[in-house]
């Protein structure tokens, strides 16, 4: 139902991807992954040409087939929509959709007030379902879906793995929810960027993920082990060799004049060898597996004391604008636990994560950071990257920043470019360094995983794992939450209920 021939992709004079070639057929499945900025975005626009901004080499053959596309965010001058005129175009394309309209409200949980509601006063769930919605009032051939799960609620999240998982359409996506991957995908496209980001690298499999990492694993650990023992051995071949030509050298130095056969011999040796070493030199060894460095940072020197309160709030009424999204909120917390806040979209997660933010930022006895779900709120997009992650301009601070920034793989022109052209997971990769840096010892996080590669994510909940200060987050990232996580509220309209673990 899709061709893609030898398709070659350029964004500002260097490959993202080269001579793909892939077919689409009914029923598949395909998930794009790789890290931030490897131009999993730019392959979907390609498809739809819509990458103006990208040289386009090969063919792209649709067949004749309606694609539907979920981009990541939406428009400024759609934000200011309401629901209606954004999935309407008229009265009578209201009528003729009102059935299937009513039956995805349902199934996602929403209400039909947000007809008449702008699409900006939207939370990030249910801006994401409402995209969906119109996609699927469209009824396309193939589906393009990028991160749909950003925002969604794990009840959501089940529906959209359940939706991918009986659709006939094929359909290709973007995400990091590593979940939704391991339920869902049947083909895997992986691109990398590798040699420090200087050539383009991709993975074309007909697996599910789970398979397909497992089997990479273990390549890439075969490899690395045959290419260390032949390394070895070869390193043991040289020392030897090495140490009989410095033995033949000396019997050469001191062979006496009256020994002319003796020395006739000892050259002839030192032929041998010298014939030898250069077979060596020849010799091809298995190279160490060339793949994208994982990111690598922790905190250091974090720590809360076990009896020390953090917070202790009632709040009667959780409010936007003069809408009341819960009320009777009652949380404390006390020490150092884990703690995510989980509920439906539109509940008031993130609008209660900020009040929290607000009540904690003036408290000098700790360090607060945070995340926010809109990373704008906290960077300004015509700053520079380095200017935000090293405020005081001192050149001890750029240069530890800029280490970190490394093992976060930023390269040197990211970290000396603005903020606005970083990728969502690059910013939230800024974000993490930004409290490390600043040694938080208290973290409120809004979906921190949300926009960083299913690769990469792994490595994000470890170090939160191990993190021995406090966390409050909210996240629908499941693994997250299995792995992170030793405190779980649900947000309901009625205030915080906690949940067995």
């Amino acid at each position: 139902m899709l061709e893609i021939n030898n398709l070659s992709m350029k964004v500002n004079n260097k490959y993202i991807i080269k001579d793909l070639s892939l077919i689409l057929n009914k029923k598949d499945k395909l998930a794009v992954i790789g890290e931030e900025g490897n131009g999993k975005s730019t392959l979907l626009k390609t498809i739809l040409g819509i990458a103006d901004f990208a040289e386009v080499e090969g063919t792209i053959n649709k067949k004749g087939n309606r694609i539907g596309y979920l981009e990541q965010s939406l428009t400024e001058e759609d934000l200011e929509k309401t629901g209606y005129k954004y999935l309407f175009t008229s009265e009578e394309d209201y009528y003729n959709k009102i059935n299937s309209f009513y039956k995805q409200l349902d199934r996602l949980n929403l209400k039909d007030d947000l007809l008449d509601r702008k699409l900006k006063t939207l939370s990030g769930g249910e801006k994401v379902k409402i995209r969906m919605i119109k996609l699927l009032l469209e009824e396309y051939d193939i589906l393009l879906l990028d991160e749909p799960t950003n925002d969604l609620d794990i009840e959501t999240l089940e529906w959209l793995e359940n939706f991918i998982n009986k659709s006939e359409k094929p359909i290709i996506y973007v995400s990091h929810d590593e979940t939704l991957l391991s339920h869902t995908a049947n083909m895997i496209l992986h691109i990398e960027q590798i040699k420090h980001k200087t050539e383009c690298r991709h993975t074309l499999v007909r697996l599910d993920y789970d398979t397909y990492v497992e089997e990479r694993l273990n390549k890439l650990n075969k490899q690395t082990q045959i290419a260390k023992s032949e390394k070895r051995k070869y390193q043991e071949q040289q020392d030897k060799l090495k140490q009989v030509m410095q033995k033949v050298e000396y019997q050469q130095n001191t062979i006496s004049r009256s020994d002319p056969h003796g020395a006739r011999l000892l050259k002839k040796k030192m032929h041998s060898l010298k014939s030898q070493e250069k077979k060596l030199d020849k010799k091809e060894l298995t190279e160490l597996p060339d793949v994208e460095e994982s990111i690598n940072f922790s905190f250091e020197e974090v720590e809360i004391p076990k009896y020390k309160k953090i917070i202790n709030i009632s709040m009667k009424e959780l409010k936007v604008q003069d809408k009341i999204l819960s009320k009777n909120i009652e949380l404390e917390i006390i020490g150092n636990p884990h703690v995510c806040i989980i509920g439906q979209n539109g509940v008031g997660k993130s609008t209660l994560i900020k009040e929290l933010y607000n009540t904690l930022k003036t408290r000098t006895d700790i360090k607060v950071g945070y995340m926010p779900q809109n990373y704008e709120d906290i960077l300004e997009n015509q700053d520079k990257v380095i200017d935000f992650i090293a405020p005081s301009g001192k050149k001890e601070d750029i240069t530890k920043a800029r280490m970190y920034l490394g093992n976060m793989n930023l390269t040197r022109e990211e970290m000396e470019g603005k903020i606005a052209e970083l990728s969502n997971g690059t910013k939230a990769k800024l974000i993490l360094m930004k409290l490390v840096l600043e040694k938080c010892n208290v973290l409120l996080l809004d979906e921190p995983t949300r926009n960083v590669s299913p690769l990469s994510n792994p490595v994000i909940r470890k170090v939160l794992k191990e993190f021995k200060g406090t966390i409050i987050s909210v996240s629908h990232d499941r693994k997250y939450i299995e792995e992170v996580i030793d405190k779980l509220y649900t947000l309901t309209p009625n205030g915080l209920i906690l949940e067995k673990l």
